[in-house]
C-alpha cells in the first residue's frame, strides 16, 4: 500500500510525458510541411542572436514596463523549476525534500528560500498582467483577433501562474517540518499563521494535496503549450536562431524568374529551346496556402506570442486599414493546424479540402495590398518573427499565378513596360521637364 502513491505519480508522469512528445512530433511534423531554405550561414551571429533576444530578452525590455515584468516571470518560470526536480524524485523514490540532507540546511535553505521570493514576484507580476489585459484599455489587447479563444488563451495561462505559483507557497507553508527549520521560508513564514489552529494531521494534508495539485499542474501546463500562444517558451530559441539574417527590404529572388531573365539577357540563347529533362514542373511562384511556405516561415507562426507589438506600429493598421500583422501569423497558425488534422484524419495524407491560407477565412487579398513593406513588424517583433516574408510571398502568388494586382499596380507594371518609368509618359517626353520654366 505505501507505494501506491508511487505508482499513481509514475503513471501520471508517463502519460504527461508521452502526450507532451506525441504534441512535439505532431509539432515539428506541421513544421516540416513547409519548403526547405537554408539557414545555417552565419553560425556565430544567430547563437548570439539567440543568446541575445530569446535568453536575454533585448527586444522585450523595449517597453520597460512589460518587459521588465515578463523577465520576471521568466527568471521564475526558469528557476523555480529547479525545484521540479526534487518533485519528480520525490515523487518517484517516494522521498520528502530529498535534497535537504544533500545539499545542507544553509544552501538548500537560500534555494528555497529564492524560490519562494521569485514565486511571490511571479504572482505579482502575472497579476498585472491580468489586469493589464482586461482592465486597462490597452489597444493592441482589443482588437478583433483577440477575441473568443485568443483571449481566454492568455488569461487561462495567467491563471495557471497564479494557482502554480500559490500551491507552492502553500505546499511550504503547511510542511511543518520546513517551517520549524527555520531555512528557506521568507515568505511562506508569513502564511503559516493562517493555518495556525489546523492540527498536524491537516496540515499534512493540506500540504500533499498542495504537492499533488501542483504536480498534475504541471503537467497539464506542459501538455497546454501545444494548443497555446505560449509556445513561444520553447520555439523562441530556435526562431531567433534561424530567423533571416539579411538586411531588412532585401528580398530573396524566385530562381525560376532569375532563369527567365538571364535567358532574355543572354543574346546566344535559344529562346524556344526546350527545357532540360531534369528541371522538372518549375515551381507556383508565391504561395497561397501553408505547404507554399518555407519551414522557417511555418515555425515563425508558432512562435508567435499574440503580444500585438508588431500591429502596434504598423502604418497600414494604425490608418484602419485590414491588415493587422499578429493576425497573419495567428490564421497562418491555424490554417497549419487544419491541414495537420487532415493529415492525421486521412493516416498521414493531406486529402484536399478545397481551402487554402490565402482566401475567404484566412488572409485576404485586402489584407495583403494594404501592406507597406516597411518592415516595422519585423523590427518590433521580440522573438525575430517576420511577417512581411509571407505578405510578400502571398503578394508573388496573386500578381504572377493569378494576375490580380490592384489596377493601380497593373498601370504601373504596365508603364515600366512600354515607357521605362512608373509614370504614363511616352519616353521621348521624358526630358521635357528641362525646359519648363
Amino acid at each position: 500500500m505505501q507505494f501506491i502513491p508511487n505508482i499513481i505519480f509514475i503513471l501520471l508522469l508517463g502519460i504527461g510525458i508521452y502526450y507532451f512528445a506525441s504534441n512535439v512530433k505532431k509539432l515539428v511534423r506541421n513544421i516540416k510541411l513547409g519548403k526547405d531554405v537554408d539557414r545555417t550561414d552565419q553560425k556565430s551571429e544567430r547563437w548570439s542572436n539567440m543568446i541575445r533576444i530569446a535568453l536575454g530578452q533585448s527586444k522585450m525590455v523595449r517597453r520597460p514596463v512589460s518587459g521588465f515584468l515578463h523577465i520576471i516571470v521568466y527568471v521564475g518560470f526558469i528557476i523555480i523549476n529547479i525545484e521540479v526536480l526534487e518533485i519528480i524524485l520525490d515523487g518517484i523514490l517516494g522521498t520528502h525534500r530529498l535534497f535537504l540532507p544533500v545539499l545542507g540546511a544553509s544552501f538548500y535553505g537560500f534555494l528555497i528560500g529564492t524560490f519562494e521570493l521569485l514565486a511571490l514576484l511571479v504572482f505579482v507580476a502575472v497579476v498585472v498582467f491580468w489586469i493589464r489585459r482586461n482592465a486597462m484599455n490597452i489597444q493592441r489587447f482589443l482588437s478583433k483577433e483577440l477575441k473568443g479563444w485568443s483571449k481566454n488563451d492568455g488569461n487561462n495561462i495567467l491563471y495557471f501562474e497564479m494557482v502554480l505559483m500559490a500551491l507552492f507557497l502553500i505546499m511550504n507553508a503547511t510542511d511543518v517540518h520546513l517551517q520549524q527549520a527555520g531555512v528557506g521560508n521568507v515568505i511562506s513564514q508569513f502564511i503559516y499563521p493562517l493555518f495556525s489552529g489546523f492540527s498536524l494531521e491537516s496540515l499534512h494534508v493540506i500540504e500533499r494535496i498542495s504537492w499533488w495539485i501542483h504536480v498534475v499542474g504541471i503537467l497539464i501546463f506542459l501538455n497546454y503549450l501545444y494548443y497555446s500562444k505560449h509556445l513561444h517558451i520553447l520555439l523562441a530559441f530556435p526562431n531567433t536562431f534561424y530567423a533571416n539574417l539579411k538586411p531588412k527590404g532585401q528580398f530573396s529572388n524566385n530562381k525560376n524568374v532569375t532563369k527567365e531573365v538571364q535567358l532574355m539577357m543572354d543574346p546566344n540563347a535559344d529562346p524556344y529551346a526546350a527545357p532540360a529533362e531534369d528541371e522538372g514542373e518549375p515551381e507556383k511562384f508565391g504561395a497561397s496556402d501553408v505547404t507554399d511556405l518555407n519551414w522557417v516561415q511555418l515555425m515563425n507562426a508558432y512562435t508567435c506570442t499574440e503580444c500585438g507589438r508588431c500591429s502596434s506600429v504598423c502604418p497600414a493598421n494604425l490608418t484602419g486599414k485590414e491588415l493587422s500583422p499578429r493576425a497573419i501569423m495567428m490564421k497562418t497558425r491555424d490554417r497549419l493546424e487544419e491541414v495537420g488534422k487532415n493529415i492525421d484524419a486521412n493516416k498521414g495524407t493531406f486529402k484536399d479540402d478545397g481551402k487554402q491560407l490565402l482566401g475567404e477565412g484566412y488572409i485576404t487579398q485586402e489584407e495583403i495590398w494594404a501592406c507597406t513593406s516597411c518592415n516595422a513588424c519585423v523590427e518590433e517583433c521580440p522573438v525575430n518573427i517576420d511577417p512581411l516574408s509571407i505578405i510578400m510571398d502571398m503578394r508573388q502568388y496573386l500578381v504572377m499565378e493569378e494576375s490580380a494586382a490592384p489596377q493601380e499596380l497593373n498601370a504601373m507594371m504596365q508603364n515600366v513596360e512600354n515607357n521605362g518609368a512608373p509614370w504614363q509618359y511616352s519616353q521621348m517626353d521624358r526630358l521635357n521637364w528641362i525646359n519648363e520654366e
